[in-house]
């Protein structure tokens, strides 16, 4: 049968729509708003006897043509000196990993609680050194690093910021800027950007991100990750409600259009699994959870709503 020139250019519109519909409708999926621990967990965790043998917060995954790269924080509890080190696996999967060397990547400088940040041609790391300093590192190739040093973070009249504790940063980079997010004594989410990564100047030197006295962070607080979702940026944090140890830490999200004023939301996963370190993952197909401390534990989205609070 010989269809004419408009019955074709007809079906190939409607074959486009169909096309963009389709497209719109999976690219403006929200994340989900809870996953399920895979049956295969967990997917990576320390290695008895080793330099590995425990692993300690929040590691972070790259996916990058085909293979899947995570980046750890390893140690021994009865080393002398104790020093966290960088380790380094890859996987094909995102479940079966590997570990590539024997050794770790780094490990005579104190590396813990570290994200990167791909940007160009090169890997940036902003990672935890000794007596919870906030650090950056630079590599080209993702395993030998450069220590750059301890972050630079002033107050908003160009002062630095009071000694102490500044940990679990986290950089993104957005325009010509880039933004650190950084934690002081688990008590808050501080906002500090800069132009050049050479001194970063606070938002405001008042947290961005507080803790919620009746929420699953009343007592202590984190970031770990900042990815885009729409025309949302989305924080995965966690928190805890126990002023003691050993804590119960809990993985949930927080939204904001600016950056500035953040909406959190229901925990991911219930407070008793203690699940913390979380980082999103999109395979592809959908959106992934880790969680990594103190190991490395994959969860599915979850199909059927539950009750959070349990």
């Amino acid at each position: 049968m010989v269809r004419s020139t408009a019955t074709l250019l007809s079906l190939y519109s409607l074959w486009l729509w169909m096309l963009f519909f389709s497209t719109s409708v999976a690219s403006a999926q929200d994340l989900p708003e809870r996953f399920e621990p895979s049956p295969l967990n967990p997917v990576f965790e320390a290695s008895d006897g080793k330099w590995d043998s425990r692993i300690r917060e929040r590691g972070w995954i790259l996916r990058e043509n085909g293979l899947w790269k995570l980046w750890y924080t390893g140690y021994q509890a009865d080393a002398s000196p104790m020093v966290m080190k960088l380790g380094y696996a890859t996987s094909k999967d995102g479940v079966h990993w590997d570990r590539v060397n024997t050794e770790p990547l780094i490990g005579d400088f104190w590396v813990e609680d570290m994200m990167i940040v791909r940007k160009d041609d090169l890997y940036y790391m902003f990672a935890e050194g000794a007596q919870d300093q906030a650090q950056l590192l630079k590599s080209s190739n993702g395993i030998s690093w450069e220590r750059i040093g301890t972050l630079d973070v002033r107050l908003k009249n160009g002062q630095p910021i009071p000694p102490g504790p500044f940990g679990t940063p986290v950089g993104y980079f957005e325009g010509s800027t880039w933004y650190l997010f950084y934690e002081r004594r688990d008590l808050g989410v501080w906002l500090a950007t800069s132009t050049d990564m050479k001194v970063w100047t606070n938002v405001s030197d008042d947290p961005v991100i507080t803790r919620d006295e009746h929420g699953v962070d009343s007592v202590m607080m984190a970031m770990n990750q900042i990815l885009k979702d729409g025309d949302d940026y989305v924080a995965v944090l966690h928190g805890t409600v126990d002023p003691i140890k050993p804590r119960r830490w809990c993985t949930y999200l927080a939204r904001s259009k600016d950056l500035i004023h953040w909406k959190k939301e229901a925990p991911l996963r219930p407070v008793d699994e203690n699940k913390s370190s979380g980082q999103l993952v999109h395979d592809g197909n959908r959106w992934l959870l880790y969680t990594m401390h103190d190991r490395v534990d994959l969860h599915l989205p979850a199909s059927v709503p539950a009750d959070s609070s349990k």
